[in-house]
């Protein structure tokens, strides 16, 4: 890119997708567009620090969860803390019907996720804890590789892996707990 208008054309492209992310993370309309337009306003300012060759979505996202973080995160006295206990698959296997559901044919977590809606699932990666959520949504919404969410999020490659690990595993819970709730509804009806 040679010019900062070039930067600028190159880098609205992906207003949109900023926005989406940016409502993910907050969860609020108005905290969304002042996100996406602090982010605009610091590649803006960057654009000197950008160069050639770098991905230039990556790049934007990086800025985007950086300024999430460091705005967002300092309004909170503390972070958010969970302790989520690893969700063996035996023990979802079990829960969700174990052999009957094995000999009608599909696996318990086919026979799980097929009763879930998009707005279950949004529900699930919403009440996730910050830094899962934040990994999830850019690797399993977004697309960004470890490698890439690794440096937008400015932490080692192995961090990402455990916390797109645990996230996911979180989610898994809760949609079993909620599978396990209709299911109820459906026995006492």
């Amino acid at each position: 890119m040679a010019d900062r208008s070039t930067f600028v054309d190159q880098s609205m492209r992906y207003a949109d997708n900023l926005y989406s992310a940016a409502m993910r993370m907050t969860h609020n309309q108005a905290d969304a567009e002042d996100l996406v337009q602090e982010t605009f306003l610091k590649a803006y300012r960057a654009f000197d620090s950008y160069h050639d060759g770098t991905n230039l979505k990556a790049w934007l996202y990086r800025i985007l969860t950086n300024t999430y973080i460091n705005s967002y995160r300092a309004k909170r006295r503390r972070p958010e803390e969970t302790d989520i206990d690893d969700v063996e698959d035996l023990y979802l296997y079990h829960r969700i019907g174990g052999l009957e559901a094995a000999q009608v044919g599909r696996s318990a977590e086919e026979e799980v996720l097929s009763s879930f809606t998009d707005s279950d699932v949004k529900a699930a990666i919403d009440g996730l804890p910050e830094q899962f959520r934040l990994a999830v949504v850019l690797s399993d919404v977004e697309g960004f590789s470890y490698k890439e969410i690794a440096q937008i999020m400015d932490v080692p490659l192995g961090t990402v892996m455990s916390r797109l690990h645990r996230g996911r595993r979180a989610m898994q819970r809760a949609l079993l707990d909620l599978g396990m709730k209709r299911a109820k509804v459906g026995q006492d009806e």
